[in-house]
């Protein structure tokens, strides 16, 4: 099994700006998502691919990131495209280039080659003598699963590069290989997007992306949105891709922990380590008990409260006297 590079980015949102527009590049800066994801493929035509790349990297050269975006991430062409070694090449020194989203990736192959790549053109990024103050962390790797042949592969795609982060499952390129017609219930993609929120889940990758959502104008669109949010939560996802700025706080809001839960895992923790001080391996909440695994959760649910904006020390300091049934 390949490691994972660690991450300390949430990525709930994760938005696509179109690259060929010079327009929503700059607007992009002004945005607060924990991912903005700038788009070399879909969003570009054939024609303006390399106009749109060298606009991309200029853009990414001399414009600072503002605190309110988490991560900077593009996504290339496809691998088995005549472009996907130039946008390779375009963005590998980039040091404000957090991630590489990859899409249609069939095989382990296809994440070898974008490693290979960018160890070879970018070293000092992956040498582990760098500084990473003048020459930055090694770019991380999200994996789009867009095909049965992908869905089948999951288990090499997931172990074939040190530097995948994440998955993201693309629903309408895979409705398309499949000749599937999407609804809104979703279930024609349950076995698919079961699978890989599993395989990242038993890898750990970090990040688990679900589709996206084609409703954002109106009352409508908006309940379609967190009623999607929703369904991929319990599914295991813990993010979501974006197609309109609109969509982001939704996303991030439904993605992230509610007040509620982390008070409740706040003083699970709390009380968890009263227990174990006083040898307790099981103990009772609310009427409910708490072992290892529930104890676990609300320890998760912790750390990413605090990444999620939240005053855990002030929840902590209110609840420190609550004590384990």
């Amino acid at each position: 099994m390949a490691a994972s590079t660690s991450s300390s980015i949430l990525r709930r949102a994760l938005l696509y700006v179109p690259s060929s527009s010079q327009k929503m590049l700059t607007k992009s800066l002004s945005l607060t998502c924990d991912n903005i994801t700038y788009d070399l493929e879909d969003a570009v035509a054939p024609s303006k691919k390399q106009e749109a790349r060298e606009s991309l990297r200029s853009h990414l050269l001399y414009q600072a990131r503002p605190a309110s975006i988490g991560e900077l991430a593009v996504r290339i062409n496809a691998i088995s495209t005549p472009h996907a070694l130039d946008d390779l090449l375009a963005m590998a020194d980039l040091p404000r280039v957090d991630t590489i989203v990859i899409p249609k990736v069939n095989s382990a192959s296809d994440l070898s080659f974008v490693t290979d790549v960018l160890r070879q053109t970018a070293p000092e990024r992956y040498s582990s003598s760098s500084s990473s103050a003048t020459v930055g962390q090694p770019i991380k790797l999200i994996a789009l699963v867009e095909t049965a042949r992908s869905v089948m592969d999951l288990r090499s795609i997931c172990a074939s590069s040190p530097y995948l982060n994440g998955l993201i499952f693309a629903a309408e390129d895979f409705a398309l290989d499949l000749s599937l017609t999407r609804t809104p219930s979703l279930k024609e993609f349950l076995y698919a997007r079961s699978a890989v929120a599993t395989a990242a889940r038993a890898f750990n990758l970090p990040s688990t992306i679900d589709l996206v959502c084609t409703s954002y104008q109106g009352d409508e669109g908006l309940k379609r949105l967190e009623e999607e949010c929703q369904n991929g939560k319990e599914m295991g996802f813990n993010g979501k891709q974006c197609i309109h700025p609109g969509q982001v706080d939704i996303v991030q809001r439904m993605f992230g922990p509610s007040e509620a839960e982390v008070e409740w895992a706040v003083r699970v923790t709390i009380s968890d380590d009263k227990a174990a001080k006083a040898g307790r391996g099981a103990w009772t909440f609310q009427g409910k008990m708490i072992d290892a695994p529930v104890s676990g959760k609300a320890r998760a649910i912790v750390a990413k409260a605090e990444k999620c904006g939240f005053d855990i020390q002030a929840m902590l300091e209110k609840w420190k006297n609550e004590e384990p049934e």
